[in-house]
């Protein structure tokens, strides 16, 4: 009998080192796996999309004066530009407007799903779409694919060999002469023939094995492909900016968002910079880390400024262990798009010991009243409007619940905080309708709790290793614990005067909301909520026209083109990730319009 009680203790003790050696070896497959297993029972019986609208009875508009296709009468045809999606943010400066007025205001309520391209595959599904030239590109991971259109047939797909990661997205494609560009988690920038999906070149710009990647949708300009590189919540990882030459591959400058040290590699040509040490007060063994480059990034053609946004410093929720501002994480950062100068930067978390990127691309728009005005939205909950000629902050209001922002974390204590690290604007920024001169953000409300590793737990976290400072053994909760999402979170769509900052009308859904924002001529607003329901409203006073729920959490792009003529509307949707406590299921493209002869599969 004592035999075989050593023998079932024994083989329980093999089989619990066999699992923790799987475990441990195979750590983020594990950690992939066991969220979605969680967020399958966390999803299970959602609630249907409820969203109600306020409107401001004090609001004054700033005159407006004429504006080309805002009517949605008029009946005059798209020119070639309008009728593309052709960049992450439709233009280089990111506005979102579409020209299109085909799909109004009068005919919305006659939308409907015209077809699907499943890709089969799980995936952190925020695809910023684009279409151009007869075709629309989508990435995940571990795929980039062509479509038709029209119909979601598939032209092409190519496999990307890439390891997994815990924080994995592939934010989208640049699109330049023929050729298709994005980023790998491998640490590469892998370019594409358009028509075919051939591999081009490859250029590694990042290091895998140090917890770097490129989730970032890349931008294309003047002959350069510009992308950056993220993990800036891991230690020792430094975001950089890079600007590569589109034929060929090869690096034409390289910019780090933190400070360069001795040591650190250099993989290309170094852009001017003045930035130093002096921001960064660390302990001795703390490495300066942060700053990563997770989004896409804005372009003003005209000036040839390329707008950068820098992610948190790390750890995270400690700012013992790297005293002072920290430049350049929590800002917007300009750059000579040629030469990758330093021009000038805006800091918009003085700061941050709340994981409060600098997370999504700003709008450069010109507006009713005058002004030259960056449109910015971070993920500490305000809108920010700056007057591009002299620097100076126009406005800084909420747009979403704020709550303790002020209070300080501490070793031992549990702070609740809102927006939590995944709430406020997350990777898709502001958009503006200039026949109306409103900013439209959507944003997350979604608190988090933190409470304090001490000075040594922190230092003695491994090189490479997330390093948030936050003293909580459940892996899930690396970021913070938080809320509840059932009846804890929700999203807001707010429109504001991009003059003076003052609210006109704002919706609250019981969903985050992280989608694309895409106002058009036809008087609508375009978007979807992390609970699959996508919406139409009227973009003059919020009010939804239309609205169904269309798949699993919608986080990507939302986007509108013609095809042969016809107005379409296109969105990324079925995000699944650890993060994000969303309906499991595989990512999708969905194409939505008037026409319901278009088939689908």
């Amino acid at each position: 009998m004592r035999n075989w009680l050593l023998i079932t203790v024994g083989v329980v003790v093999l089989g619990g080192a066999v699992v923790g050696g799987v475990i441990y070896t195979h750590f983020i497959q594990t950690e992939l796996l066991g969220g979605r297993v969680l967020n399958t029972f966390k999803s299970m019986n959602q609630p249907a999309g409820t969203a109600v609208t306020e409107l401001n009875p004090a609001f004054a508009a700033t005159p407006v004066g004429p504006v080309s296709g805002a009517s949605p009468a008029s009946a005059a045809p798209p020119s070639a530009a309008d009728s593309d999606w052709p960049s992450y943010n439709k233009t280089l400066t990111s506005e979102r407007f579409s020209t299109l007025n085909q799909i109004n205001t009068k005919n919305v309520a006659d939308l409907k799903v015209l077809c699907t391209y499943d890709t089969k595959e799980f995936s952190s599904f925020a695809s910023g779409l684009i279409v151009v030239n007869g075709a629309l590109i989508g990435t995940s991971q571990y795929n980039i694919f062509s479509l038709d259109p029209a119909n979601c047939h598939l032209n092409w797909r190519t496999h990307v060999d890439s390891p997994p990661t815990l924080l994995s997205a592939a934010r989208g494609a640049a699109y330049m002469d023929g050729e298709l560009f994005r980023g790998a988690n491998d640490g590469r920038v892998l370019a594409y023939d358009f028509k075919t999906g051939k591999q081009l070149w490859a250029t590694s710009i990042a290091d895998p094995k140090k917890s770097e990647s490129l989730p970032s949708a890349p931008i294309a300009w003047n002959g350069l492909v510009f992308i950056g590189v993220a993990g800036g919540d891991y230690k020792g990882v430094k975001g950089r900016m890079y600007a590569l030459d589109g034929k060929t591959g090869k690096i034409a400058w390289e910019f780090y968002l933190v400070p360069k040290q001795p040591g650190d590699p250099e993989r290309g040509p170094q852009g001017a910079s003045p930035l130093d040490t002096s921001t960064w007060k660390n302990a001795p063994g703390v490495p300066i880390s942060g700053g990563g480059a997770w989004t896409s990034f804005s372009l003003d053609p005209t000036t040839g400024e390329l707008y950068i946004p820098v992610g948190n410093p790390a750890p995270d929720f400690a700012i013992g262990p790297r005293d002072g501002e920290n430049l350049y994480t929590g800002s917007i950062v300009v750059l000579d798009a040629k030469t990758g100068a330093y021009k000038t930067h805006y800091k918009l978390v003085p700061k941050d010991w709340h994981d409060w990127d600098a997370s999504s691309a700003p709008a450069l728009i010109q507006t009713a009243g005058g002004k030259t005005l960056m449109s910015v939205a971070p993920k500490d909950g305000h809108l920010y409007g700056f007057d591009r000629t002299t620097s100076a902050l126009v406005y800084r209001v909420p747009v979403t619940k704020i709550e303790n922002e002020d209070v300080p974390f501490a070793v031992g204590k549990s702070v609740h905080f809102c927006p939590g690290g995944g709430g406020g604007a997350e990777w898709n920024g502001p958009a503006y309708d200039p026949s109306s001169n409103l900013v439209i953000i959507g944003e997350v409300q979604w608190c988090d709790t933190v409470k304090l590793q001490n000075d040594k737990e922190i230092e003695a976290v491994k090189d490479a290793a997330v390093w948030t400072g936050n003293n909580m053994l459940n892996p899930i909760n690396l970021f913070g614990r938080f809320s509840r999402a059932d009846g804890h979170w929700a999203g807001w769509v707010t429109a504001v005067d991009a003059d003076t900052g003052v609210w006109k009308w704002k919706l609250k859904s019981n969903y985050p909301i992280t989608s694309g924002m895409t106002p058009t001529a036809g008087g609508l607003v375009f978007f979807g909520d992390m609970g699959g329901n996508f919406y139409a409203l009227d973009s003059s006073n919020g009010q939804t026209l239309w609205s169904k729920k269309i798949s699993g959490g919608i986080g990507g792009g939302v986007i509108t083109y013609t095809v042969n003529g016809v107005q379409k509307v296109a969105v990324a949707a079925s995000m699944t990730s650890p993060a994000w406590p969303t309906e499991q299921t595989t990512a999708k493209v969905i194409i939505l319009g008037l026409n319901t002869a278009s088939g689908g599969r």
